[in-house]
């Protein structure tokens, strides 16, 4: 499949407009999680597999300056090999921001489900390394 560098890329977007100490637990909480993939992975309330309409996505969990919540969310690619991934993988697909005890619209819930059908749509997969 030939890449358009030119399409954006939602995880990458959103990690980029986080404070950099946010950006740098959230990395570093994907880095684990892939090193020591789920079940191995126990999360401590920073990794969450998630449910209802939004089964199939995992969130990363961080707080930032004065509680702001930052989340990743990512996809299990358990069977990469298959679609031209290499092997298993840990695909960040976008990231939302809240404040302090507040919720995510449907319509961000929404969005990320959107972009995981259309990236789930691509075979081989399309990612940033």
């Amino acid at each position: 499949m030939d890449e358009d560098p030119a399409q954006p890329v939602p995880a990458r977007e959103f990690l980029d407009r986080c404070p950099t100490a946010v950006a740098a637990k959230l990395v570093a909480v994907v880095k684990a999680v892939a090193d020591a993939p789920p079940p191995a992975f126990s999360g401590r309330g920073k990794w969450e597999a998630m449910h209802g309409d939004m089964n199939g996505f995992y969130e990363v969990r961080v707080d930032g300056p004065k509680r702001h919540h930052y989340r990743l969310f990512c996809v299990l690619e358990r069977e990469g090999a298959k679609v031209g991934l290499g092997g298993p993988s840990l695909v960040v697909i976008a990231g939302k921001d809240k404040p302090f005890r507040t919720v995510l619209a449907a319509a961000d819930y929404a969005e990320v489900r959107d972009l995981g059908r259309e990236y789930l749509s691509h075979i081989p997969r399309s990612i940033e390394r």
